[in-house]
C-alpha cells in the first residue's frame, strides 16, 4: 500500500513528526496515518512495520498538505461516546499524544500535565466542511436508531416468545421484504455484551438492558433491529452464571448461533481462557452433527426461497484488557487468528463448522472502552455475502422455529455434568432401550416425522420384555425382511374356525408373501421349532411406548371369551342356551366328514324321539348318526374309523354289529376319518368346548384375569378412561384396546380394526388413538368379510 515519496512531497507537513520511531527514534516527519495503529508514520517505520503478515492489512492514507489527524484519548464526538472520530487540536510534545480540545481540558487542566507544551493544528477551510458532512450523516444515523427498542424473543425455558411470523417481524420495525443478516454475541456473565451491542450498533443509547447489579440483567434472547446496517441484533444470556435449567440455556445459545450470519464471543479477561475455545469447538462439532441436516431438512420442508447455509456464521473474538497486551502483540511475525487456531489444536478443539474466526483486541488504559475496531470488522464481514447472504426477517423466523420445535423438551438431571458444553444429550432423542439401557442416536421430536427410534449398539435379549423377533428365512433368502408373529390363528380363517384349529394344531406362523409356514402341533411327533427351519431371529430394542412383541398365543383365551359374547349375544334372540348352542356350532365346524350336523339331527335316529331346545346330541363314532342318551349308552373300539383301541360311545344297533368289520378299501377311502379325525374330536372337543362350557357356567368377570393377555392393565388398576378420565361405574363399563392394552370407556373405544401386531387378524375393538396409527406395509389382515387383505 505504501509507494516511494518523492522530495517534492517531502516538507509538506513539517509539524508531524513520525509517532511510532520503529526505524527513525521519532526523527522523521510523518507521511502516513495508519487508523488501526492508531498512529502517524514516517516512510521507513511504516515500509518496516507492515512488511509483518499481521499488519500487512492495515488501512493507510498518505498525509495530504494540512492533514489534521485524530485526537488519541477519544473515539467519540464528546469523548465518550462512539462517532465520528474527533480531530486533534494540540499535539502535547511531552505525553505525545494528539488532543481535542474536549480531551486537553479533561487531561491537561490540571497537576503537572498543565505545563506540559503544546503544539497547535490548523485545520484547513476544506477539511472544515468535511468534517460537518461527516457530522451531519452521523447525526442522520442516529436518529435512525433514536426508537429502537429490544424484545423477548425466546424465554430462559426456550419458548419462543412471538407468535407468528408477522409479529416477529412487527416487533422488529422492519419491512417484510428487508434482506437482512443476524448478528449475535456470546461470551460469560458479567463481561458487558449488552453495553458492547449498544454502543457497537446503538450509539451508546440503551436498547439492551445493563445492570450493575451482581444478577444477570439478561435473561433468555432478546432482539432489535439495527436500521443502519440493516441487521438483526441479538443478545444473548451470559455462560457460568449462576442460573436454573442450566442445561435448556446452553442449548438455546446453539440455536441462536444456527441462525446467526455473525458470532461476536465478547471476553473481558486479560488472557484468553480454555473456556472461550471449549465453548467454540463444542459448538462447531454439535452444530455439524445436528444442526446441519435440520437446517438442510427446514429449507425443503418449509419452501424457502433462500436456502440455509450449512455452513456455521463468522466468529469475531472481541478481545478487551487493560493489564496485558493484546494477542500477538509478543509474536510480532504471527497474526493472532494463526495463534488461536494453535490454541484449539492443544486444546483438541476444531472450529470447522464457522466459516471465518477473526481476532479483534483493544486495550484501555482509561474508560471508555474504543468499539471502532470492532465496529470496523463487522462491517467487513457484513458486506461478505459469499457465504451467508442477506434473507428476509421471515426465513429467520421459519429457521429459528423449526429448530426450536425440533430440538425442546426437558434434559434429565443426571444429563447435565459433561465435559463438553454441547453434549449429544442436549440435542438427541432421549429415549433409553428398556432392555439394553442404550439411547436413541435420532434427533429430538424424530417421532413426529414418522422416524422410529434407533441405537448405536446392538440389543441384548431380556426375557422380561422377549425382544426377540422373527422374520422369514424363506423372504430373506430372496433379499426382503418380512417380520413374522406367531399367533393363534392364520389371517384366512374365520375368527372360530382359527380358535378350533388352535385347539388341534397349536399356533401358526404366517408371512404375508408365503402363507402359513408353520403349526406349531402340525404332526403327532417330531415337531421341529421354527428356528430351524422357517424363520430367523434377530434382537431388537425395546423402546418406551412402542407395542412391544407378542411371541406366543396368550390371547386365545381373550378370543374365546370375546367370542362366547358375541355368541351368547346372538342366540339368545332365539331363546337357545348359549352353552348348547356354541357346544353344537363348534362341534359342526371339526366333525368328522361321515358324522351328521348336528343342525339336521332333529330326533334320535332310532327312536325317533323329538329333541329340545336343551337336550344333547350323542353322536355315534361308528356310523356318524344322531341318538338320545339312551339309545347310544353303550361303548366299544372302533378303530376303524381311527378311533384307536380305546372304548368310544356307539349306538345300540353299531353295538351289536361289533363283529362286522369295514373293508379295506372303504377304510382307506375314508382316511379323512382315520387317526387324524380321531385327534381332532379328542383334543379339540376336550380342549376347545371343555373350555366353553366352563366358561359360561363360570360368570364371565370372574376368568377375565384367567384370560387376560400380558400386555393389558389389569382391571383392579383401572380406574378411569385412559383418555377422557371419566371414572368407571357400574353403570360405565371398561373395554381394552386390543393394540395398547390399555382400558377405555365405549365412546372412546368404539372403533374396529385388526392388530396384527398383537395376534387379531379380524377387526377387534381399539381405542381411537391406536386407530389413527398407520398398518405397517406388508401386513395380511383379514377385512369385516373374511377375506384376506395384504397392504
Amino acid at each position: 500500500m505504501s509507494a516511494q515519496t518523492s522530495p517534492a512531497q517531502k516538507g509538506l507537513n513539517p509539524g508531524l513528526m513520525c509517532q511510532e520511531s520503529y526505524a527513525c527514534s521519532g526523527t522523521d516527519e510523518a507521511v502516513f496515518e495508519c487508523d488501526e495503529c492508531c498512529s502517524l508514520q514516517c516512510l521507513r517505520c511504516e515500509e518496516e512495520l507492515h512488511r509483518q503478515e499481521r499488519l500487512r492489512n492495515h488501512e493507510r492514507i498518505r498525509l495530504k498538505p494540512g492533514h489534521v489527524p485524530y485526537c488519541d484519548p477519544c473515539k467519540g464526538p464528546n469523548g465518550h461516546s462512539p462517532g465520528v472520530r474527533q480531530r486533534a487540536a494540540v499535539r502535547c510534545q511531552t505525553c505525545k499524544i494528539n488532543l481535542c480540545l474536549e480531551c486537553q481540558k479533561r487531561t491537561h487542566s490540571g497537576g503537572n500535565k498543565r505545563r506540559h507544551p503544546v503544539t497547535a493544528y490548523h485545520v484547513p477551510k476544506g477539511q472544515e466542511s468535511l468534517e460537518e458532512e461527516e457530522m451531519d450523516e452521523e447525526t442522520k444515523r442516529k436518529k435512525m436508531t433514536e426508537k429502537v427498542v429490544s424484545f423477548l424473543l425466546v424465554d430462559e425455558n426456550e419458548e419462543i416468545q412471538v407468535s407468528n411470523e408477522e409479529d416477529f417481524i412487527r416487533k422488529l420495525d422492519c419491512k417484510p421484504d428487508q434482506h437482512l443478516k443476524v448478528v449475535s454475541i456470546f461470551g460469560n456473565t458479567g463481561d458487558g455484551k449488552s453495553h458492547t451491542l449498544n454502543h457497537t450498533f446503538f450509539y451508546g443509547r440503551e436498547v439492551f438492558k445493563t445492570s450493575p447489579a451482581q444478577e444477570s440483567c439478561t435473561v433468555g434472547v432478546w432482539a432489535a433491529y439495527d436500521p443502519v446496517h440493516k441487521v438483526a441484533v441479538i443478545d444473548t444470556e451470559g455462560l457460568l452464571g449462576a442460573t436454573v435449567n442450566i442445561s435448556q440455556r446452553t442449548r438455546l445459545l446453539l440455536k441462536v448461533l444456527a441462525i446467526s450470519d455473525l458470532v461476536i464471543y465478547r471476553t473481558h479477561a486479560d488472557r484468553l481462557h480454555n473456556d472461550l475455545f471449549k465453548f467454540l469447538g463444542d459448538a462447531s462439532e454439535a452444530y455439524l452433527k445436528h444442526f446441519t441436516k435440520e437446517l438442510k431438512a427446514t429449507t425443503a420442508r418449509c419452501g424457502l426461497d433462500v436456502p440455509l447455509s450449512t455452513l456455521g456464521p463468522a466468529v469475531i473474538i472481541f478481545h478487551e484488557t487493560v493489564h496485558t497486551q493484546l494477542l500477538g502483540s509478543d509474536h510480532p511475525s504471527e497474526v493472532p487468528e494463526k495463534l488461536i487456531q494453535d490454541r484449539f489444536r492443544k486444546l483438541g478443539r476444531f472450529p470447522e463448522a464457522f466459516s471465518s474466526i477473526h481476532y479483534k483486541g483493544t486495550r484501555t488504559y482509561n474508560p471508555p472502552t474504543d468499539f471502532s475496531g470492532l465496529r470496523r470488522a463487522l462491517e467487513q464481514q457484513l458486506e461478505n455475502n459469499t457465504t451467508r447472504s442477506p434473507r428476509h426477517p421471515g426465513v429467520i423466523f421459519k429457521a429459528l422455529k423449526a429448530l426450536s420445535d425440533r430440538f425442546s423438551g426437558e434434559i434429565p438431571d443426571d444429563q447435565m455434568a459433561h465435559s463438553s458444553f454441547f453434549p449429544d444429550e442436549y440435542f438427541t432423542c432421549s429415549s433409553l432401550c428398556l432392555s439394553c439401557g442404550a439411547g436413541c442416536k435420532n434427533s429430538m421430536n424424530h417421532g413426529k416425522e414418522g422416524v422410529p427410534h434407533e441405537a448405536k449398539s446392538r440389543c441384548s435379549y431380556s426375557h422380561q420384555y422377549d425382544n426377540r423377533v422373527y422374520t422369514c428365512k424363506a423372504c430373506y433368502e430372496r433379499g426382503k425382511e418380512v417380520s413374522v408373529v406367531p399367533k393363534t390363528s392364520a389371517s384366512t380363517d374365520s375368527p372360530w374356525m382359527g380358535l378350533a384349529k388352535y385347539a388341534w394344531s397349536g399356533y401358526v406362523i404366517e408371512c404375508p408373501n408365503c402363507g402359513v409356514v408353520y403349526r406349531s402341533r402340525q404332526y403327532w411327533f417330531g415337531n421341529q421349532d421354527p428356528v430351524d427351519t422357517v424363520v430367523r431371529t434377530e434382537i431388537v430394542h425395546v423402546w418406551p411406548g412402542t407395542d412391544g412383541f407378542l411371541k406366543d398365543n396368550n390371547n386365545a383365551a381373550q378370543r374365546l371369551l370375546d367370542g362366547m359374547n358375541f355368541m351368547a349375544q346372538s342366540v339368545s334372540e332365539l331363546s337357545l342356551g348359549p352353552t348348547k348352542a356354541v357346544t353344537s356350532w363348534l362341534t359342526d365346524q371339526i366333525a368328522p366328514a361321515y358324522w351328521r350336523p348336528n343342525s339336521q339331527i332333529l330326533s334320535c335316529s332310532k327312536c325317533a324321539t323329538s329333541f329340545k331346545d336343551n337336550d344333547t346330541k350323542h353322536h355315534c363314532r361308528a356310523c356318524g348318526e344322531g341318538f338320545c342318551d339312551g339309545c347310544s349308552s353303550k361303548t366299544r373300539p372302533v378303530p376303524e374309523r381311527g378311533w384307536g383301541p380305546v372304548p368310544v360311545r356307539v349306538c345300540d344297533n353299531c353295538y351289536e354289529a361289533r363283529n362286522v368289520q369295514l373293508d379295506v378299501a372303504e377304510a382307506q377311502a375314508d382316511d379323512e376319518g382315520g387317526t387324524l379325525i380321531a385327534r381332532k374330536v379328542g383334543e379339540a372337543v376336550q380342549n376347545t368346548l371343555g373350555a366353553v362350557v366352563t366358561a359360561m357356567d363360570i360368570p364371565l368377570g370372574l376368568v377375565k384375569d384367567a384370560a387376560r393377555p400380558a400386555y393389558w392393565v389389569p382391571d383392579h388398576e383401572i380406574l378411569h378412561c385412559h383418555n377422557c378420565r371419566k371414572e368407571f361405574s357400574i353403570k360405565l363399563s371398561k373395554h381394552h384396546c386390543r393394540a395398547c392394552g390399555q382400558g377405555f370407556c365405549d365412546e372412546c373405544s368404539h372403533d374396529r380394526r385388526a392388530v396384527p401386531s398383537r395376534g387379531w387378524d379380524h377387526p377387534v375393538r381399539v381405542c381411537f388413538n391406536c386407530n389413527k396409527k398407520p398398518v405397517r406395509a406388508g401386513t395380511s389382515i383379514s377385512d369385516m368379510t373374511g377375506k384376506t387383505v395384504v397392504l
